[in-house]
């Protein structure tokens, strides 16, 4: 009997890098402080506004996102055509690859950052470019360097994750001033509700004048809707037009608008709780200093500790302690801001292994 043939795929599809999520808990008793997510439940006119929405799942929802996009436009002071939700900040942004970057191109960015960064522009068929971090933060001297007649994108992502640091205003408005003003460049702000220094801008005012410059934010985080999936993306046209033209129709769900809507009502009790996860960041950094353990200044609702070799041997002494912090290869491991309980629990195993 002849072999089935093999479906036809891009030749470089087995070589694409994978997106490797954080680990599943292995049970309730493990702390799990490994995937940026936000410690608290949703606030009960969160549930309700989601219980309202469940009688309605055979419906479609608005494939426009009207009353997101009108929410957020008077909450951002910018024209509602320059406002794009998407599945969260990550599919923005592969929709913004669609719609920019192709075969021969070139997208630059910090590295280490977001790990979905090279995957997502391997899909797009463009090329990544990634510049090394210096002492933990971005080298936007380097990265204005590297800018090419191929570079077509450039993604800062700010506070970067993994390591928690944050760029400036002057020097980003310095690399800004670098950068051709036909090629887009990415501020994503995922954790930008979770900045305290003044010094750190808001994406948001830097774009205004700037149409190359396109912002990202999330539900995600600070606004605890991981498991929802929604984000926008804050443009000028013509970008905010080509997202809209590559963007999966219905992406953001019924579930993810009502939700996101009621979190916008619910603003000061939510920003309540990042002020505590703040908070509970400063005294996570004091508490691993104290300890021994080298800790850079984080804008994020996590720390990062490099480790190298030692990065599997901290990241497993966690685990049989019950607390789950995420490892990066032999680099190090990037923890999670928790609730008080959690935290404390963290120290406590980290000032044990620095003993």
């Amino acid at each position: 009997m002849p072999s089935s043939p093999v479906p036809r795929l891009r030749a470089d599809v087995s070589g694409l890098p994978r997106y490797t999520p954080g680990r599943v808990a292995p049970s309730d008793l493990v702390d799990k402080l490994s995937s940026n997510e936000n410690p608290f439940a949703p606030l009960p006119s969160v549930i309700a506004a989601l219980h309202g929405e469940l009688e309605r799942v055979n419906r479609y929802p608005d494939a426009a996102n009207g009353a997101l996009v009108t929410r957020l436009s008077g909450r951002l002071g910018v024209p509602p055509e320059h406002v794009v939700p998407g599945a969260g900040s990550l599919g923005v942004t592969a929709d913004l690859l669609c719609a920019a970057v192709g075969e021969g191109d070139e997208v630059l960015f910090a590295w280490r950052s977001f790990e979905a960064y090279p995957r997502l522009v391997w899909a797009a068929g463009a090329t990544p470019v990634q510049i090394p971090l210096r002492d933990e933060r971005h080298d936007l001297d380097a990265m204005a360097d590297a800018l090419t007649e191929r570079t077509r994108l450039v993604v800062v992502c700010n506070p970067n994750n993994p390591t928690g640091t944050a760029v400036r205003r002057g020097e980003l408005e310095r690399f800004l001033d670098r950068v051709p003003g036909d090629v887009p460049v990415v501020l994503d702000e995922a954790y930008r509700e979770f900045v305290d220094d003044r010094d750190v801008p808001d994406g948001i005012a830097l774009q205004r004048d700037r149409p190359n410059v396109v912002v990202l934010r999330t539900f995600s985080k600070a606004y605890g809707l991981a498991r929802l999936r929604v984000g926008y993306a804050v443009a000028h046209p013509p970008v905010a037009d080509a997202l809209r033209a590559c963007a999966v129709p219905f992406g953001v769900n019924g579930l993810a608008q009502a939700a996101a809507l009621a979190s916008l009502d619910a603003e000061p009790e939510l920003l309540h709780r990042v002020e505590t996860l703040v908070a509970e960041r400063a005294r996570v950094t004091r508490g691993l200093r104290a300890a021994g353990w080298s800790v850079p200044d984080s804008q994020a609702n996590f720390v990062w500790l490099r480790l190298g070799t030692r990065t599997a041997a901290f990241a497993d002494a966690c685990l049989a302690a019950g607390v789950m912090v995420r490892p990066f290869g032999e680099e190090g491991v990037r923890i999670t801001v928790g609730t008080p309980e959690q935290n404390d629990r963290l120290l406590k195993i980290a000032g044990d292994l620095r003993a």
